[in-house]
Formats: C-alpha cells, structure tokens, sequence
C-alpha cells in the first residue's frame, strides 16, 4: 500500500479534503509540480539556444580556417 505522496506526477491528498493540513499540502504540490514543469521546459530551452550557439561558433570556426591564406 503506497502513501498520498508517492506517484511524483500527482499531488497528495485532494483539494476537497476537511483535513487543512492536508488541502495545504495539495496546494503545495500542485504549485511544486507546476513550477517543476516550468523549469524543466526552460532549462530543455537554454540547452537548445547553447546548442545553436556552439554550431554557430564551429561554422564561424570552419569557415575562417577554410578562408585562412
């Protein structure tokens, strides 16, 4: 038997719950989980805008040495 908790993609407890203690913490896992997905979706986007920098460098890089005399 598993505790409220323990699947990571649902928050504990329910919303609904007369129990306070346990509406605060859905509250904060909701919050939790939706900030988490925000900065996984911002951090798969500095790593595309570092990616394209870097080939952007080697081509720069690739076509000095090709034009070098």
């Amino acid at each position: 038997m598993g505790l409220p908790g323990d699947d990571p993609g649902t928050p504990a407890y329910s919303a609904d719950s007369p129990d306070p203690l346990h509406r605060l913490t859905h509250e904060h896992e909701v919050r939790r989980l939706k900030d988490e997905k925000k900065n996984e979706r911002l951090m798969w986007w500095y790593l595309a805008y570092f990616l394209f920098g870097i080939h952007i460098i080697a081509f720069v890089m690739i076509f000095a040495v090709k034009h070098a005399k």
